[in-house]
């Protein structure tokens, strides 16, 4: 398989809570590589042209109101199938239906608050990576 690289976000949420060290370690010890990672706060700006894809649907307001009220840690992960890898490690948006032990199950509190993000395919990846990070790094 080959090498490739995903965005992931530890949300708002996460980060008030006090589990970056957490999604860190799972990420780790599953064999996925952090390339890079910052703390920002985004504007309403920035989140509104990341989530745009969004803009006409119901919870589009309350997304970026949400991504916006606190810091949140972007990451550009590298490993072998990372993207499909690391949509396993957080399991289902909601965490009431998520896998045991998958990021979303263990630290989100709802559907709406579910602690990350990370890119659902290839496609999404290199646009969420260049989005964020690509005054830095060449992205596999």
């Amino acid at each position: 398989m080959a090498i490739e690289s995903t965005l992931s976000i530890i949300k708002p949420d996460g980060v008030q809570n006090g589990h970056i060290g957490h999604v860190i370690s799972h990420f780790e010890t599953s064999g996925i590589t952090i390339r890079a990672m910052k703390m920002v706060r985004l504007t309403t700006e920035q989140a509104e042209g990341f989530y745009a894809e969004h803009k006409e649907r119901g919870f589009f307001r309350e997304l970026i109101d949400f991504m916006t009220s606190g810091p949140v840690v972007l990451m550009m992960l590298e490993g072998e199938d990372v993207i499909a890898k690391n949509r396993v490690l957080m399991g289902d948006t909601d965490p009431a239906t998520a896998a045991a032990d998958t990021l979303r199950k263990l630290y989100a509190e709802s559907k709406g608050r579910n602690t990350v993000h990370g890119s659902d395919k290839p496609a999404s990846a290199v646009r969420e990576l260049h989005y964020f990070f690509s005054e830095c790094f060449e992205i596999v």
